[in-house]
């Protein structure tokens, strides 16, 4: 797409200079309960049956509304494809079991009963006195996407965080899931991100370097900022445990092929810009404030809104934006085979709309919030029924025979 207002600048190396990444993705998800449609809080009961299947990748989360199943890291769009399908299924029969319903969506949609139950740990106990407030604020179930990118050093995770940073608000508006918040539509298409920035050190990564980010975190500690380096809740960060780059600026949806998209975009992302920083490119310069901004935008408006363009700074319709980040990305989508599923994509969600237009038209059929949280619990237990585009298999290949999985 070309247009007065754009250019990419920089991280224009091809992105096949550098590897294809491994990736991976946790979901958190709500449990309600089937008859009421609010948040029921057994997690105590579901994580337990959903380990019978996925071992330790059903989690506990930090209210016991809540649940967090993980993938297993993968190389390819269908095998990522086929984990989140079966981490799906497994986590919905076992709140089925517990009998509650599993719920991907950013906030709840009806009201919640307060205060809400944090998980009887240690952690999450000290964590909750720790955030106060945030804790039980209207809200506060907030559940999240995160996508993993690896196999990386600390030096390279920060450097594509670097490059990354300000190309993540269009990411956001890919993915907004939570318009309605125990309730309420205040107008935001993902009102998860608003909550969420009651949270320390909530927002935007900083652009760092190995030693820059060790003495931030060790600031954060001594300051008591963050009580350990897992409270660190930037946008983008190394993870502490996993040779990886995690991104969690994404709402659980309930399409399963928007997790998909948003994990195959981003390992291209990531592929091209860790070629751009082994070719010395600097990372485009955006100022912290425009940065916070276009984030809050991307959060109102999702793609019905407009953002900042990285390497202009100019502001544009997002579905603009959106088709300079494809274009960006194009080069490493071919070499991992992934051009033919992420097209599709994303023309379907810049045409039928994202999570948070979704729940609102059910909404707006008949009025009532139960339609919604109805729609959304059917779609997230049978991930099977949503009708995906092609996945490429095989050697990755722009061309290569394609299968539904």
């Amino acid at each position: 797409m070309t247009h007065t207002c754009s250019a990419h600048g920089t991280a224009r190396s091809d992105g096949a200079a550098a590897p294809v990444l491994k990736f991976g993705v946790e979901e958190e998800f709500l449990l309600v309960d089937p008859a009421t449609r609010t948040t029921s809080p057994r997690a105590h009961l579901v994580v337990p049956h959903a380990a019978r299947t996925l071992g330790a990748r059903a989690q506990h989360e930090f209210l016991a509304t809540q649940v967090e199943a993980c993938t297993r890291p993968v190389t390819s769009a269908a095998g990522l494809l086929a984990e989140l399908v079966a981490a799906r299924r497994a986590m919905g029969a076992a709140a089925e079991y517990a009998g509650c319903r599993l719920v991907a969506t950013g906030t709840p949609v009806l009201p919640s009963r307060h205060p809400l139950s944090v998980t009887p740990t240690d952690r999450y106990q000290r964590v909750a006195l720790h955030v106060n407030r945030a804790a039980d604020q209207r809200g506060g179930e907030i559940c999240g996407c995160h996508v993993h990118l690896g196999d990386l050093d600390r030096t390279e995770a920060l450097a594509i965080s670097a490059h990354l940073r300000p190309w993540l608000p269009v990411l956001q508006a890919l993915s907004v899931n939570s318009p309605f918040c125990e309730g309420r539509d205040n107008g935001a298409a993902s009102a998860r991100a608003g909550r969420y920035l009651a949270w320390p050190t909530c927002g935007p990564a900083p652009a760092l370097d190995p030693d820059g980010y060790e003495r931030t975190v060790e600031r954060l500690l001594a300051r008591r900022v963050i009580l350990d380096r897992r409270m660190l809740y930037w946008y983008a960060r190394p993870s502490e445990h996993l040779p990886t780059l995690e991104v969690r600026i994404a709402d659980t949806n309930a399409d399963v092929t928007t997790p998909l998209l948003l994990a195959v975009l981003l390992r291209a992302l990531a592929r091209t810009f860790l070629s751009a920083h082994r070719h010395g490119e600097p990372p485009p310069r955006m100022p912290g404030a425009v940065l916070r901004e276009a984030h809050r935008q991307a959060a109102l408006g999702g793609l019905t809104g407009t953002g900042t363009h990285p390497s202009t700074g100019c502001r544009l319709p997002m579905p603009v934006l959106v088709g300079d980040l494809l274009d960006l990305a194009t080069p490493a989508l071919a070499g991992s085979g992934d051009l033919e599923l992420a097209r599709p994509l994303v023309h379907a969600r810049l045409t039928a709309g994202t999570g948070a237009d979704r729940q609102r038209a059910v909404f707006a059929r008949r009025r009532a919030l139960t339609d919604v949280v109805d729609d959304l619990a059917q779609r997230t237990a049978d991930p099977g029924t949503v009708a995906a585009p092609p996945v490429a298999t095989g050697t990755g290949r722009p061309g290569s025979k394609a299968v539904i999985v």
